[in-house]
Formats: C-alpha cells, sequence, structure tokens
C-alpha cells in the first residue's frame, strides 16, 4: 500500500500506550526516537489493517523480550576464526549509500554455501546484522544526511547459483521469516544483478510464492547491473560484483576495490568490534567457545518452512537442467520482466 492514513496511526499509537513495560522497553531499539516510523512499517506490511498490525508489532516485541534480541549485539560470535568462517559462508556486506543516503547492501546469494557453522551461528549473524543496521548505520547516515533514515537497498548477486542451493532453502526460509515478521518494510528495493542461465527456471516458480508487495520491490537487471545502478549510487559504492572489468578503460579507475563479504572489510571489521566492546561494557559472561545464540522461529514462520518445502519439491523437477543446458536458451532475463 501507498501512503497510510493519519487516523490509522493515531489508532495504533493508542494501542501501543497499553502493551506492558517490558515490551515498551524493546520498542525503544526499534524506532531509535522515530515511533512513528515502525507503525508505518507495520500498517503496510497488513495492509493498512490496524489490528492485525498491532498483533504483528506485539508478537514481534514479545519475540525479542524472549529472544534477549535487544543484548544480541553483546553477543560475539567466537573465536574470530569461527566468524570468519561464517563470513566466508555467508556473504553479506555494506558497500556503501545510495545518492539519498540509504544504506547499499550486498548478498552473494549464488555463492553462499552456509556449510561452516550450526544454524543457530547463522541466525544469529543475520540477526545481528540487522540490529546493527538499525541501531548504527541507520542512524549515523540519518546524521549524516541530515534526514530521517530507516531504510536500506540490497544488491542480490547471483554469481554461481546452482540447482544445489536448493539444500539452503530452509535457512533462508528462516531468515527471511524473522525478517518479514520483525523486520518489515526495511528494504526499498531488491536489485538482482548476474543472473545465470538457471535464474530464469528458478525466478518462475518463485515468483508465484512472493507477497506482492515483495516482488514490486524487486528489480532484475542486465549483466552486473553497473550502469542502472549507476542512476542511484555513486561508483564507489557499487559492490565489487557489480563493476565491469575492462582493459585498458580508465573510466572510474580506483586503486582498490574491496571484497565487502570479508571480515578484513571496515563494515564487518567495526560490526565485530563494536559487538565485542559491548560484551565488556554490559558484564555478559563470556560466550562458550562453542556457544550460539537460540533464537525461536515465530510461529507464523512455520507457514514459510511449508513454503520452502513446496518450492525445494518444484524445483527439483529442474534438476534435468544442469544435464540440458541448451533447453534453456530461450529463456532470458530483462529488467525484472519474465
Amino acid at each position: 500500500m501507498g501512503v497510510v492514513p493519519e487516523e490509522a496511526i493515531n489508532q495504533f499509537e493508542a494501542l501501543m500506550e497499553e502493551v506492558e513495560e517490558p515490551l515498551k522497553r524493546t520498542f525503544q531499539n526499534i524506532h531509535q526516537g522515530y515511533p512513528k516510523e515502525p507503525l508505518i512499517r507495520f500498517l503496510k506490511a497488513r495492509e493498512g489493517n490496524v489490528t492485525k498490525a498491532h498483533k504483528m508489532l506485539v508478537d514481534c516485541l514479545n519475540w525479542r523480550v524472549q529472544n534477549d534480541i535487544d543484548d544480541i549485539l553483546a553477543k560475539p560470535i567466537v573465536p574470530t576464526d569461527l566468524y570468519r568462517a561464517i563470513r566466508d559462508s555467508q556473504l553479506i556486506g555494506l558497500s556503501g549509500y545510495s545518492k539519498e543516503g540509504l544504506p547499499v547492501f550486498a548478498h552473494g546469494v549464488g555463492l553462499n554455501t552456509f556449510d561452516k557453522a550450526s544454524v543457530h551461528y547463522y541466525v544469529q549473524s543475520h540477526i545481528q546484522i540487522n540490529e546493527y543496521r538499525d541501531r548504527v548505520i541507520l542512524p549515523a547516515a540519518t546524521k549524516k544526511y541530515g534526514k530521517h533514515i530507516s531504510k536500506c537497498v540490497k544488491i542480490l548477486d547471483m554469481t554461481g547459483l546452482k540447482l544445489s542451493a536448493l539444500s539452503q532453502i530452509k535457512l533462508l526460509t528462516i531468515t527471511s521469516s524473522i525478517d518479514d515478521l520483525n523486520y518489515p518494510e526495511k528494504t526499498v528495493t531488491y536489485y538482482i544483478v548476474n543472473a545465470p542461465y538457471i535464474f530464469s527456471a528458478c525466478w518462475k516458480v518463485v515468483k508465484p510464492l512472493l507477497q506482492e508487495r515483495t516482488k514490486m520491490k524487486i528489480n532484475v537487471l542486465s549483466g552486473c547491473g553497473q550502469d542502472d545502478l549507476l542512476k542511484i549510487m555513486d561508483y564507489s559504492s557499487l559492490p565489487h560484483f557489480c563493476r565491469k572489468r575492462s582493459s585498458g578503460s580508465t573510466e572510474h579507475s580506483d586503486s582498490y576495490v574491496g571484497n565487502c563479504y570479508s571480515l578484513d572489510h571496515p563494515f564487518h571489521q567495526q560490526l565485530y568490534n563494536y559487538i565485542k566492546q559491548q560484551s565488556l561494557i554490559r558484564e555478559i559472561v563470556k560466550p562458550r567457545k562453542q556457544g550460539s545464540v537460540h533464537v525461536t522461529l515465530p510461529e507464523d514462520a512455520v507457514e514459510g518452512v511449508e513454503i520452502a518445502k513446496t518450492l525445494e519439491s518444484e524445483l527439483e523437477k529442474f534438476k534435468a537442467l544442469d544435464e540440458c543446458r541448451e533447453s534453456l536458451e530461450d529463456l532470458r532475463v530483462d529488467n525484472g520482466k519474465s
């Protein structure tokens, strides 16, 4: 939906005044001084229905309290080698900012392996990045650009996408469900780049399973997407996988193109150091060497797991494509249209 009626926001505010104090405290970590902003997001996620949006937000607040989400940025994943392994297999990073000041997050969907740690570690890492974005990155962007910034842009790199990615669907469904239920409407646009031939077939299966509001945000770009993305961000903010390599060309030349997925990238160094500092400040008991944060999956996410099973079943039909690439030569990805 577009603009949320002021009357709906006022009704939502009145309902939130009645929630218990622990929920009000964790709500502060969500709104970061802008209490109307999450109300609008949750209303949009529930098509403007105040009752449904209120239930969704209260469920989210209870989830935060029950899983100590407010303290998750004080719980480092140790040792460092384990965290580095997670960064090498759960590819995500902050590459820069759009011209409007929106953080640009890159996701290596095609090359993710999720095979270096338990599911709980990957979920913990995912939530920590979400919380760091909302509590540190977005407030800093708001201050820098002189306007309230509460959303981001995501670029999904499909390089290396294979049918073997089916084994990751359930984990991806868990993290997607957590985002849908607890961090709704935080992404303005999803840009898909470097889509291989197999993506066209997968997209035809995935697209009908997505919510309409999500599908409207997805834009499939041609190739690495550099030309289209330069309309909304500077070259320096492009993820490394969106930069054209052309020998002899000096345009946009730079001495270093950082891999924003790497633990050595400034974003991940700052994030990891922040978490370690918070753990010392709050004097939290030192985590066990092989410990992890166990996050309860919201009940509504069960539907997402069923979708994953359906998707897995449907994609099984495409297994023969690996042996028959020629049959997909007529499939093309053209600016989000299939």
